[in-house]
């Protein structure tokens, strides 16, 4: 499970295929955030017509079906064992997968982050309602997996990231057999250069404990 993270990096640190699709309104806008939770805006990579882009979302998806967005379930998360079956995974599943940049994310209280501390890409899917006014809304959801080593003793799930260079492969319009050779990224990740960090040590936490209390 994947309910809060934090992006708290530098504009000059964040991924470089993120920060060249990033506008002058976007790096004028973007400021580090150290606790981000469902329902909440965020920053994404996204794939659109005009190819590759940085996307402002909602984080709770939004099944382009709802006739009300205001209603129904806004799943901030998706069993990545599961989406191709879904019906309102499917076909962001299939079309519409995206990454969502991050410098950690919490469970129980702790951080977990890479010891270089530098910035990584937590696998989503997005969706864009259209409603009968023309408005549109642009929402996205965290694809989470069986936990490795390091995140079991807190947690029964985790995010799924995706390594730095695959962004591409990551979020093109796949099916079939191209689909089905995205599965080994949906697998628990290597632990190695993780850690967890206690509340005591990030002061980011102080933030995620006044909104747990």
């Amino acid at each position: 499970m994947c309910g809060r993270y934090a992006l708290a990096t530098p504009l000059s640190q964040l991924p470089a295929v993120l920060l060249e699709s990033m506008g002058q309104e976007h790096r004028n806008r973007y400021a580090p955030r150290d606790l981000i939770v469902p329902g909440e805006p965020l920053l994404a990579y996204r794939s659109d017509q005009s190819g590759p882009e940085a996307s402002l979302m909602l984080w709770g998806l939004i099944p382009g079906w709802l006739k009300d967005p205001s209603q129904g379930p806004r799943p901030f998360n998706a069993r990545s064992e599961t989406v191709a079956d879904k019906p309102s995974f499917r076909g962001s599943w299939r079309h519409r997968r995206c990454l969502i940049p991050a410098s950690c994310f919490f469970e129980k209280g702790r951080a977990i982050r890479r010891i270089d501390r530098q910035p990584f890409w937590l696998a989503g899917l997005w969706e864009r309602w259209l409603g009968s006014d023309g408005s549109e809304v642009d929402s996205c959801t965290v694809l989470t997996t069986s936990p490795n080593q390091l995140v079991k003793p807190l947690h029964h799930r985790m995010p799924v990231l995706i390594p730095q260079g695959l962004e591409e492969a990551w979020m093109s319009a796949l099916d079939g057999q191209q689909l089905r050779a995205l599965e080994p990224l949906l697998s628990p990740w290597d632990p190695s250069g993780w850690e967890v960090v206690s509340g005591k040590d990030d002061g980011q936490l102080s933030l995620l404990s006044a909104l747990q209390s």
